[in-house]
């Protein structure tokens, strides 16, 4: 079994992981209305990643004996200056998520819960491919500002994730 304080913050965890999926549903819901439907599909991709990490989260919390607790998710932003804006604002999202993580890890180790502490590295390694993801298509905007047609062809691009 858990401790209660693991399991509090495995809680907060699917929350955050909940919000994740729907900020980026939020970016997918922007991107169509900029008619860039291969960086909205792209986020739709990142929804179902987010809305699977939730569910480890979830799973691992009954395998444990332990409960989900399920809380309001915030409402995401809506609206972003750019392309690159958005796909900034991923970014610092999934660094923000990979500080929790760690968070995480830091706790069940102080805890002593080698289980939980085990569980989270699937999670610490799947942080460094989120932030390269997202930071690897911030470099690419960077480099396609004021450029139309290399955006068009970036969003292509993003479209062909399944």
């Amino acid at each position: 079994m858990m401790t209660n304080k693991i399991e509090k913050a495995l809680n907060e965890q699917i929350n955050e992981e909940l919000y994740s999926a729907y900020l980026y549903l939020a970016m997918s819901a922007w991107f169509e209305s900029q008619n860039l439907p291969g960086f909205a599909s792209w986020m739709k991709v990142q929804v179902r990643e987010e809305d699977a990490h939730a569910m480890k989260f979830f799973e691992f919390i009954h395998e444990r004996r332990g409960r989900a607790v399920l809380k309001a998710i915030k409402e995401p932003g809506k609206e972003w200056d750019s392309p690159l804006a958005a796909f900034e604002a991923a970014l610092g999202h999934e660094q923000h998520i990979t500080g929790r993580i760690n968070d995480l890890v830091n706790l069940a180790v102080a805890e002593k819960d080698h289980a939980t502490a085990g569980f989270l590295q699937w999670f610490v390694k799947e942080q460094v491919e989120e932030e390269a993801a997202a930071d690897r298509i911030v470099q690419m905007l960077k480099m396609a500002a004021n450029a139309p047609g290399v955006l068009l062809m970036l969003d292509h691009q993003m479209g062909e994730r399944k």
